[in-house]
């Protein structure tokens, strides 16, 4: 547990005391017409590294509303989720996708409360859907950059056309 509340660099360079992290940023959103589904595509600072990550519809819409900056005219469930958090003075520090395991990604929301920092299991897509609405960064753990099969990864975009991808990419 951090003692302090730490800028988001200094928080950084301490996690990663507990195992090499990378700080990515959702670089598009597109539609996978061979599985029905939605990716999002993380890259790092340096655009070597890609994470595509699998979501479902909602998913991809509570996303893509964070990354229009689009405000329903009721809140989604992210938007709560921010606003509950403010109101009780919490703050997102960070979402961080820890592991992968069986096709399935794992993360964590890390979060600021009083003096004490919180950890909270989540869904990637929920992590990021909350990073994004909080402007808190998306971080990754080198083992899941390792873990993914990148073979497979550029097979399966080898074969994509233009049209694939959503009006997100970047």
């Amino acid at each position: 547990m951090l003692g302090y509340l730490a800028p988001i660099k200094t928080y950084a360079e301490t996690r990663c005391g507990l195992g090499m992290i990378t700080q990515m940023n959702v670089r598009g959103l597109l539609f996978d017409p061979y599985n029905n589904a939605y990716i999002v595509i993380l890259r790092d600072e340096r655009n070597v590294d890609m994470l595509p990550i699998w979501v479902g519809k909602s998913e991809a819409s509570a996303i893509s509303f964070a990354l229009e900056h689009i405000s329903p005219p009721r809140p989604m469930t992210h938007d709560l989720m921010k606003a509950i958090l403010d109101n009780a003075d919490a703050k997102v520090l960070s979402a961080e996708i820890t592991d992968l395991k069986d096709n399935t990604y794992f993360a964590k929301i890390h979060l600021w409360h009083g003096d004490s920092e919180y950890t909270v299991d989540s869904r990637p897509s929920d992590a990021i859907a909350l990073a994004l609405r909080a402007d808190a960064p998306i971080f990754t753990k080198e083992e899941v950059l390792r873990k993914q099969n990148s073979e497979e990864l550029e097979r399966w975009l080898e074969n994509l056309k233009p049209e694939d991808f959503g009006k997100f990419e970047t």
